[in-house]
């Protein structure tokens, strides 16, 4: 049995362990998430219209995947295996979307265990990086038991998404939460027309909630990753195709990373980058700001612009007579009350404001 001091000490290495390494394999390679407007988020019907915004080049195919098991490394047969996924997400949501579209000489899906065609999903939400499956756990005299409880898929996350499912879930989560690939924390939907054993094309199209902790316990004590335009999360997927009712194993793992263990090592991932909402979608101007209540017994208030486009001045109306000039000011209200507040800013290409009412609140 462990004692408390080497116990204290085999989780403190896998602290330092999983937050010191950096979660970036293809240094050099950066795939982009679109930003969908929030007036036109996905719907999750296996359909792909809603996807046609999306450039081009946010469509990631066979080309960038190497297989790293059936020793075909970049070699593609398309006529046996073809797929493209895009990625997007909206600011605001701690979701990302995706769109898998694939084409299959022999979809395989026909027994309830895991021998299914698979789209094998990992992500890390903080880009945290090091071993995240019970099997690649730092201190090898941990029980697999606990090892699985306390740490396989907590701090990033495996999908084994079935392409398709039928009888059975959606996907299998390969770690301590299952209740990740529910709603309200995912949804999933396809379209296809085949039957198990015949070719043809696949349309999956599915969102899921990254976590920065994702426990055994379940979603009250969980930590939602906190999705930021430009910032980079870690994320791979891989290709897992059978062709053979009778076969033990797949016979092609295609993955993004070209490193087999992305399956379970965070670091072995690549970087994807949080894109900003394009021009095409904006006015060229618009007002937005936040505010921070600093303290309240001296009703001192931070405010903090978030315009978008070319600004040369600023004017806040606090609501209480008082105004500013700052970009950000900081701002004490004299009385208790119920605030109208508005930001007016002015540029080379127009003027906008944006008013809140009542937000800002003192007592």
């Amino acid at each position: 049995m462990l004692r408390k001091p080497t116990l204290f000490a085999a989780v403190l290495v896998m602290v330092i362990f999983s937050k010191s390494v950096p979660a970036i394999e293809r240094l050099g390679v950066e795939f982009k998430i679109f930003q969908f407007p929030a007036n036109a988020i996905p719907r999750i019907d296996g359909k792909a219209d809603d996807w046609e915004m999306v450039p081009k080049e946010y469509s990631i195919g066979m080309d960038q995947l190497s297989d790293t098991v059936g020793g075909r490394g970049t070699k593609i047969d398309r006529n046996d295996k073809d797929v493209s996924v895009r990625v997007g997400w909206v600011k605001g949501l701690n979701r990302l979307y995706f769109l898998y579209e694939a084409y299959d000489d022999f979809w395989d899906f026909n027994k309830t265990d895991l021998h299914n065609d698979i789209f094998e999903l990992v992500v890390d939400g903080d880009l945290s990086g090091g071993p995240f499956i019970k099997q690649m756990h730092p201190y090898s005299k941990l029980s697999k038991e606990e090892a699985h409880f306390r740490f396989h898929g907590v701090h990033a996350q495996n999908y084994h998404i079935f392409t398709p499912s039928e009888g059975k879930d959606w996907a299998m989560v390969w770690g301590c939460q299952p209740w990740i690939k529910e709603m309200p924390w995912a949804n999933a939907a396809y379209d296809y027309s085949f039957r198990h054993g015949q070719s043809g094309k696949m349309t999956l199209e599915f969102w899921i909630t990254p976590f920065d902790r994702a426990p055994a316990e379940g979603p009250d004590r969980a930590i939602v990753s906190d999705l930021r335009e430009n910032s980079l999360i870690g994320m791979s997927w891989s290709i897992l195709d059978y062709d053979d009712d009778s076969a033990a194993r797949f016979k092609a793992f295609w993955n993004l990373s070209h490193k087999t263990t992305m399956y379970g090592d965070a670091s072995d991932l690549v970087a994807f980058r949080l894109m900003p909402l394009e021009q095409r979608f904006r006015k060229v101007i618009e007002a937005d700001w936040s505010f921070k209540i600093l303290d309240m017994d001296r009703r001192l208030v931070a405010f903090q612009d978030l315009s978008y486009g070319k600004i040369t001045s600023w004017k806040w109306d606090f609501g209480d007579g008082k105004t500013s000039a700052e970009k950000h000011p900081v701002h004490a209200y004299e009385k208790a009350g119920e605030y109208v507040v508005t930001l007016y800013i002015e540029g080379p290409d127009g003027k906008a404001r944006r008013a809140k009412v009542w937000d800002v609140v003192m007592r």
